[in-house]
């Protein structure tokens, strides 16, 4: 009787092989031709601003919006199979996501107290 995670490590080797193998490839093979507006950090063709002092740092803003949809990405991903599988997850189910939910709502509330969900 054999492993049946046998097939499901075998399609990982074979994509990792495929991944690697064509990334080696490319940088083996592929054309190195390197000149100066190549080499500089792409802004839509603007010319790149020199940074600020002290190494430039990014509002809060930025960071609000990313964590906005890192909280509703995982509730979605985890949400969907769970509604789907409801009827077979009986109790254990709703108390597990009832959990979930409850520690999905701290960064959910932390986020609404620095102002993440004010758009100006």
């Amino acid at each position: 009787m054999s492993n049946p995670y046998v097939p499901l490590l075998v399609m990982i080797g074979i994509a990792a092989v495929l991944a690697l193998g064509g990334v080696g490839a490319s940088a083996i093979l592929g054309p190195k031709r390197y000149n100066r507006a190549k080499l500089e950090a792409y802004e839509c063709g603007i010319e790149p601003t020199p940074h600020a002092i002290g190494g430039g740092r990014f509002p809060i803003k930025y960071y609000l919006v990313a964590m906005t949809f890192i909280v509703f990405d995982i509730e979605v991903v985890f949400l969907y199979p769970w509604a789907v599988s409801f009827a077979e997850l009986a109790t254990f189910g709703l108390v597990a996501m009832l959990a979930f939910l409850l520690l999905i709502t701290v960064p959910f509330v932390y986020e609404w107290k620095r102002g993440g969900l004010e758009w100006d």
